[in-house]
């Protein structure tokens, strides 16, 4: 159960809690689970301005619903990871929530979805600084290259700089890149295997070292091919939820025997899957590991 009203009171009267939260948490032993792979849970959507889950388009607009089912994805085995803004991994290390995991602060969420500025994805939320003041293990970042608009210009810049600073302090940078355009005003990924080979390889020459990035990939078609486009380590995305949960664990499960996938980073689909089951939908998530 997620008392609202105890985290409201923690942050009216004790805002100082969180940062004592923060370094009193048990930092996990190793990055891999027992599964030998890195199991996350992504709850950044919100800060962006994505709330729809499946049907209800405001889902995770409801933020003690949300916690409630985080808490119940990152109690169950093999989970060991957690990907969020600093409003919900605040609220989960108040919870005591995030022992033991690892901690991914997402960074750029400047882009607020359906807006004329998307391209230009402002960093908003963690910079390197604070990760490695909380004492967390990385920081995200989203990436979209868009040909035809300016803005995208100002993204890569700026996320070079995030991967820099967050690698002098040995902490990982996550990169999630899609090539993009607007079809009738809206923000679409271009999810075609050459397009996401050509997201991927610039996303890999960011920053003055890749010795610390990762990076967060869909699946997509042909996807052999497009993972033999870096020696770099890479997470599969979960996306929407499926109509079909059936195929999208199969699409996950092809994608883990490459070599380069070391795991998944799913939100959506497992916090909010079709019937209801997060623990269930977790934990088959976990058996494809």
């Amino acid at each position: 159960m997620t008392d609202v009203r105890d985290l409201v009171a923690a942050r009216v009267d004790r805002p100082y809690a969180i940062a004592s939260a923060a370094e009193r948490r048990r930092r996990p032993a190793s990055w891999r689970g027992e599964h030998g792979r890195l199991m996350v849970i992504a709850a950044d959507h919100p800060a962006r301005g994505v709330l729809r889950a499946g049907a209800d388009p405001l889902a995770m607009g409801d933020r003690a619903g949300l916690l409630r089912r985080l808490r119940t994805a990152l109690a169950r085995p093999g989970v060991n990871g957690v990907l969020g803004t600093p409003d919900i991994l605040e609220d989960l290390l108040l919870l005591g929530a995030l022992d033991d995991k690892v901690v991914i602060g997402s960074m750029n969420r400047g882009g607020l979805a359906g807006t004329s500025f998307e391209i230009d994805d402002r960093f908003t939320a963690y910079d390197g600084d604070t990760i490695a003041a909380a004492g967390f293990e990385g920081g995200k970042m989203l990436l979209r290259i868009d040909p035809a608009d300016p803005h995208t210009a100002a993204t890569l810049e700026s996320c070079a700089r995030a991967v820099s600073g967050l690698a002098r302090r040995g902490l990982m940078a996550m990169v999630e890149p899609f090539i993009a355009d607007r079809d009738g005003g809206r923000v679409r990924n271009d999810l075609g295997p050459e397009a996401m080979v050509r997201a991927m390889t610039v996303a890999a020459g960011l920053g003055t070292t890749s010795a610390y990035t990762w990076l967060k990939v869909p699946v997509v078609e042909d996807m052999d091919r497009v993972m033999a486009a870096t020696t770099l380590p890479a997470l599969v995305l979960g996306g929407e939820v499926d109509d079909d949960p059936g195929a999208a664990y199969a699409r996950w499960a092809g994608a883990l025997t490459l070599p380069t996938v070391q795991g998944l980073v799913i939100g959506r689909s497992l916090l909010y899957p079709p019937g209801g089951d997060v623990a269930g939908a977790v934990d088959r998530a976990v058996s494809l590991l």
